[in-house]
């Protein structure tokens, strides 16, 4: 099996950039016209939407057989599916995904990213499975039985409307 990577990355990456160039076009243009505009106001605006950018930029999300990646702008965090000890849901402002393996390494992604693409789930449950069947899986079996009943129910209400049954 190849690899899976999340189909919406490229349009969330459009849709930072969009917000940046977005905020950066209302400030330039409120100073425009209140006459206050100079080049270090300009770059002030600039770094403040570049700064938008980065927080909002996402992380690229790719599975494979046993594998789950997440890859930022400068680094990138691996984890063995097959070797999975946690998989706890972080709850906050933004809800995140933690899985650690037994090599030590972790993930974090947003369970969005899972829910949007089936077959990338579809990869972190196989290795789940494999690793609870293992013993490895000690906390989080809860979690991922969740996870795939609303990734299940998603794709089954997305099938409904598409074929005109909702």
């Amino acid at each position: 099996m190849g690899a899976v990577h999340d189909r919406r990355w490229a349009r969330d990456v459009m849709d930072a950039a969009r917000c940046a160039a977005a905020l950066l076009a209302l400030l330039l243009l409120i100073d425009w016209g209140s006459d206050r505009f100079t080049f270090w106001r300009g770059l002030l605006w600039l770094a403040l939407a570049l700064l938008l950018f980065v927080v909002l930029f996402p992380a690229r999300v790719s599975a494979g057989e046993n594998w789950l990646a997440s890859r930022w702008l400068l680094h990138e965090r691996r984890v063995r599916t097959d070797l999975l000890v946690s998989v706890r849901c972080l709850d906050g402002v933004s809800p995140r995904l933690l899985l650690c393996d037994a090599l030590g390494a972790r993930v974090r992604i947003d369970p969005d990213v899972l829910v949007k693409n089936p077959a990338l789930w579809r990869c972190i449950e196989e290795g789940a499975r494999k690793a609870a069947a293992d013993g490895l899986l000690l906390c989080g079996q809860t979690v991922v039985h969740r996870l795939s009943a609303r990734v299940d129910r998603d794709t089954a209400l997305a099938v409904f409307k598409a074929s005109g049954l909702e």
